[in-house]
């Protein structure tokens, strides 16, 4: 009896010892395994959705990885109407996908529509702002579009630049491109001021524009001469673009963000920026060697502009703006603005160029100021397009004028 006790113990206590031994080994494993996990990588590491992706014949595809979602589209402005643009269909991994086009070649911008809530595409670092809206951009690459293009040529400067503007009473700032060689160089250049629309700012001619790049190409064939090209912010009571800009509280008639009819801008371009341009940068300090144009508000401001300044500048662009309905104002025949087309007629420019798209809600406005240019006996150019008041139109309207200049 003593014998099978003593037996019994001793099988117990190795049984314990085999039990201890055995979940001693299988902690250590589970140790082991868990130290061979990878810790979580951040978000910067995490293998990104190729969106979008350009294919040989120009079609495009989109994507996006979404589980929870339930739908998603995209819409772009290649659509007629982007609506609650083109849905996209999900796969069992949670990616959603379409693809559309072909695309002539462009520079376009889109958005995505998850659960009706518009977001920029996470997989596209590429992104465009025209005023508060931010879009994702997309360059479709062919011969229309290959002046927009980042291509192998001497690359000219941009530098954004603060200066005093007295007749403002701001502190303000504006983007100047210097064409390639201009640092190393002791000749002098001739100036473009290159006016933005309403809701823009000083980015918009080159974020949008693509004027550096057109700038580059053009100067890179000898299509255009090299020349430095002023981009200001036209609205009078901004110092600078959102989130670029001190708080400032700016009262009465400069406040307001157009003021196309009262002058305030026109002013400080004649008075702020012009000299400040022509004492700090190296360039050609003549009527002959400077130009204005500008799209849709800033049309109208280089019409006021010369109106008022009628020597200042030989070569004047109007993009997508012409007069307001003059019969509607009864200023059919107002001597005023008469007095001032006849100045303009009589300074000597070298080129009045107007350009304007079909579908343009201002093509009227361009109809009365052709007539009124007509009256006036003005030699100038018109350029029509197809499409309307959009920077499709504008960055073709820049690729051709900008050759026509100081020639």
């Amino acid at each position: 009896m003593k014998n099978n006790m003593k037996v019994n113990l001793i099988n117990l206590i190795t049984a314990a010892i085999m039990c201890c031994f055995t979940f001693s080994l299988e902690a250590q494993e589970t140790t082991k395994q868990e130290a061979k996990k990878e810790p979580a990588r951040p978000v910067w590491m995490q293998s990104v959705v190729k969106s979008p992706e350009v294919l040989p014949d120009n079609r495009v595809v989109f994507r996006l990885l979404s589980e929870e979602a339930v739908s998603i589209a995209v819409g772009g402005d290649w659509m007629p109407e982007q609506g609650s643009g083109i849905p996209m269909v999900k796969n069992d991994t949670g990616l959603w996908s379409i693809t559309v086009g072909p695309l002539s070649p462009e520079l376009y911008s889109y958005t995505f529509l998850i659960d009706g809530v518009r977001v920029l595409d996470p997989g596209n670092p590429h992104v465009k702002r025209d005023g508060v809206r931010n879009e994702s951009m997309l360059l479709i690459p062919g011969m229309e579009s290959d002046l927009y293009m980042v291509n192998d040529v001497p690359h000219g400067s941009l530098t954004k630049l603060w200066y005093e503007s007295p007749s403002l009473k701001l502190d303000r700032r504006m983007y100047v491109y210097t064409p390639a060689g201009y640092e190393s160089s002791t000749e002098k250049y001739p100036v473009f001021y290159l006016l933005h629309g309403g809701g823009g700012d000083e980015d918009a001619w080159t974020t949008l524009g693509r004027t550096c790049q057109i700038m580059d190409n053009l100067i890179a064939q000898g299509k255009a001469k090299p020349m430095l090209v002023v981009m200001p912010n036209g609205n009078p009571g901004q110092s600078a673009a959102p989130g670029e800009t001190p708080v400032t509280v700016v009262s009465g008639a400069a406040s307001a963000p157009f003021n196309m009819g009262r002058g305030l801008f026109e002013e400080s371009l004649v008075k702020d920026i012009i000299p400040y341009i022509e004492s700090h940068y190296r360039v050609l300090a003549d009527k002959d060697n400077r130009a204005l144009a500008g799209l849709s508000m800033g049309g109208m401001q280089t019409l006021n502009t010369t109106g008022k300044y009628p020597v200042m500048f030989s070569y004047i662009g109007v993009m997508s703006m012409g007069l307001p309905d003059l019969i509607r104002m009864g200023l059919e025949n107002d001597p005023e603005q008469d007095a001032k087309f006849e100045a303009v007629r009589n300074s000597g420019y070298k080129l009045y160029w107007v350009a304007c798209g079909k579908d343009d809600f201002l093509y009227k406005s361009v109809i009365d100021l052709r007539a009124k240019l007509d009256q006036h006996n003005f030699n100038y150019t018109y350029r029509e397009s197809s499409g309307g008041h959009t920077w499709a139109n504008w960055r073709i309207y820049l690729s051709e004028f900008a050759p026509m200049l100081f020639k």
